[in-house]
């Protein structure tokens, strides 16, 4: 069992789904984690004993650079920030787009890049684990799902690029692409689906956790984490 013991390690998205399970493995595992959120209200109960900052929107610049400034030595950052949205291209607005890039890959920019500056202060190294999709690998797949698309091969485009600006300093810079992942939300959403070909938050938590320790030491990885759909 991989071990974070008293690492400290921020974690995006924690009122979500995939997020909320990144840091309760990490808590389990002896992690400290910080969780800038918009609000605690939504945060699981079990993830209290976490640092937790609220009214932290990720898109805003001054307000990201704050919550990273203010964090003690860090070993790293996961980002399970992000939204998704089906929304077929006569329907799109500019609005639409705005949103998504915003919200997946503005939000990784900004956290990969104060938490790059916190990492390069540091004496050890470190992680940066993005969150990118199987769209972003597999554009065709991406009908109807063209903002979604888009935002998150920049992410995947980020990554890469960081992955190659920061290798130098012994930080790794690597992202999961998940294909559908078994969630509450996802059921509900397509209720006639086969879950059985899904894949389970828990495992995808495992890759993050694998990316994010001082066992690896690959970086640029596009983790794919498919299941049988």
């Amino acid at each position: 069992m991989r071990t974070f013991q008293d690492l400290h390690v921020v974690v995006t998205g924690a009122t979500g789904e995939l997020g909320g399970a990144v840091a309760a493995l990490l808590l389990e595992r002896g992690a400290r984690c910080h969780l800038p959120v918009r609000s605690a209200a939504k945060l699981d109960p079990a993830l209290a004993r976490a640092h937790v900052v609220s009214g932290i929107d990720l898109a805003d610049e001054a307000g990201v650079t704050a919550f990273y400034r203010d964090l003690p030595e860090l070993w790293a950052s996961i980002h399970c920030a992000g939204a998704f949205a089906y929304t077929p291209i006569e329907a799109a607005s500019g609005a639409d787009l705005d949103k998504m890039l915003a919200v997946n890959a503005r939000s990784a920019f900004l956290c990969a890049r104060e938490a790059a500056r916190v990492l390069r202060a540091g004496a050890h190294g470190g992680r940066i684990v993005n969150v990118v999709s199987r769209q972003a690998l597999e554009p065709r797949r991406g009908a109807g799902l063209v903002p979604y698309t888009m935002s998150k091969a920049a992410v995947a485009a980020l990554t890469q690029a960081l992955a190659e600006e920061l290798a130098p300093e012994r930080i790794g810079v690597n992202a999961v692409a998940p294909s559908i992942l078994d969630t509450p939300a996802n059921r509900a959403a397509m209720p006639n689906a086969d879950v059985s070909k899904w894949i389970s938050l828990a495992e995808v938590a495992e890759v993050m956790l694998f990316l994010a320790s001082p066992d690896c030491t690959a970086s640029g990885t596009l983790a794919q984490v498919y299941g049988r759909a």
